[in-house]
């Protein structure tokens, strides 16, 4: 049994209730997670250390979180078999991809903030400007349970590496990676209350960070509706706000692209991780002429897909995170066929598996013909291993049809014409644009959505000012003794 613990103020400790931790993969509690009310005690805490830890040099900033990179990376393995335990993700997913993303996030902006430099600027002869960027304060984070570590890393790096402390909560469903990070934290010697991490119910302990307005900024990733309602909340405060929300995502494939690569692309974008991930492809837009062939590689594929246990090290598809969110895609499936879709591969639990993983969450990757844009399948996010697969046959549908619906996290496009790529890329609206490859992410560039998808950007230097407020020193030249360059710390 693993009993999870909250971490505040340096210390782990329990909270007067708490949940169950089920396995996705056989649908036994295997532990419990703290049910925290309110995050107030560890806001205090957050807020008691920001002075401290704003004035904390910069280069120890980093070399923490170097350090706490260097721990994670040292127990990969057990890392790996928490994440996959936790979230049913098969476990060399989490071993190749997840852990060491999250730790490629903490070293990122831990050597990025090195590089993170003050602004200065002459204004003719007459003054000099100097724009700092000052931490927010405390910052609170409010991660998924799709990439557990690998995005709860991601917000909370930028934020501590800026010289904020953290107020964080992980998913409820999967906060077991994030109560090891807490460890490890402890470990290599985080002064208390910079980094503290609250374990509870979105609507309970998630409310009480965002309504606190000690909290001076909140990241989130997760669904649209929670991220309009985060929105609401802090709107009256005027509190900055960084939301990462749903996709229904597009893959277009014209009638010359490389065929078999842009199949294989195809289905990773429809069913890694389960389509537990906000940038799958829910919807792939095939070129007539090429249609039949796209759907019989796309379904070959999804056939193809070793389901199991996803601690075995050759299964390639685990299960769905809890039985609640199965029994959601199963409905959202369900529907499809009553407006008229024909499920032509999967659809159904799958047979074969370990009698240990008989009661698992697990769902057949499933593919869908016959539904246009007005389906309300195809409009609304499934977040599972589904796929709608829709004909167009001129260039201008393809992008009429990419752009039909509320959302606009990201998109691909696969085609051998470089002319037609730099006229389709820009009027896909979507924060993110693939051309012949999905998920080939650089920390350099902005992250987000647009409509319904996000607000603001994720990111390199996004993230950091995100983490920031940028505050202006004007000095008039001519009062000052000496020289005015310097005048201002950087």
């Amino acid at each position: 049994m693993v009993d999870v613990l909250n971490l505040i103020n340096g210390r782990h400790v329990p909270a007067d209730d708490t949940l169950d931790l089920i396995s996705p993969a056989t649908g036994k509690v295997y532990g419990t997670v703290p049910r925290t009310i309110s995050a107030s005690d560890a806001i205090m805490a957050a807020h008691d250390a920001a002075s401290s830890w704003r004035a904390t040099p910069v280069r120890e900033r980093s070399r923490l979180m170097h350090a706490l990179a260097d721990a994670i990376e040292s127990d990969l393995l057990a890392f790996s078999e928490a994440e996959s335990i936790d979230n049913g993700k098969p476990v060399e997913l989490a071993r190749t991809v997840d852990i060491p993303r999250a730790v490629a996030n903490l070293r990122w902006f831990a050597s990025s903030i090195l590089e993170f430099e003050n602004e200065h600027y002459e204004t003719g002869s007459r003054a000099v400007n100097d724009v700092l960027h000052v931490p927010v304060g405390v910052i609170g984070a409010i991660s998924p349970w799709n990439l557990p570590l690998y995005l709860f890393t991601w917000k909370i790096a930028p934020a501590l590496a800026t010289g904020n402390t953290v107020v964080a909560k992980p998913s409820e469903l999967t906060p077991v990676t994030a109560w090891m990070l807490g460890k490890l934290a402890q470990d290599v010697r985080f002064p208390p209350g910079v980094l503290n991490i609250v374990h509870g119910l979105g609507p309970e302990v998630g409310q009480s960070i965002v309504d606190d307005t000690r909290v001076g900024a909140v990241t989130f990733t997760g669904g649209t509706a929670t991220g309009r309602h985060i929105a609401e909340s802090m709107a009256a405060s005027f509190r900055k706000v960084s939301l990462e929300m749903g996709g229904k995502n597009p893959t277009i494939i014209f009638e010359d692209a490389d065929l078999e690569p842009s199949i294989s692309t195809a289905a990773a974008a429809a069913f890694a991780n389960q389509g537990e991930i906000c940038l799958c492809g829910e919807r792939l837009l095939v070129h007539e002429d090429i249609y039949e062939q796209v759907v019989e590689g796309l379904c070959r594929q999804a056939a193809a897909l070793k389901i199991g246990d996803p601690l075995e090290s050759e299964t390639q598809f685990g299960a769905l995170v809890s039985s609640e969110h199965r029994d959601r895609v199963e409905a959202m499936i369900q529907r499809a066929r009553d407006e008229g879709g024909q499920v032509i591969q999967g659809g159904s639990r799958p047979d074969g598996l370990p009698d240990h993983c008989r009661d698992g969450f697990f769902l057949e990757p499933t593919v869908i013909t016959g539904l246009d844009m007005t389906a309300r399948t195809n409009q609304e996010e499934i977040f599972g291993p589904v796929v709608c697969v829709i004909p167009f046959s001129t260039e201008a549908e393809a992008v009429e049809l990419a752009n039909a619906t509320d959302y606009g996290l990201s998109a691909a496009i696969f085609t051998s014409d470089a002319d037609r790529a730099a006229r389709v890329a820009p009027a896909i609206e979507a924060g993110t644009v693939w051309v012949n490859c999905w998920l080939v992410r650089d920390f350099r560039v902005p992250f987000g959505g647009v409509k319904n998808s996000g607000l603001g950007r994720e990111g390199g230097d996004d993230a950091l000012r995100f983490c920031t407020e940028a505050r202006t020193i004007c000095t008039a030249t001519k009062t000052m003794k000496g020289s005015a360059q310097g005048a201002v710390p950087s």
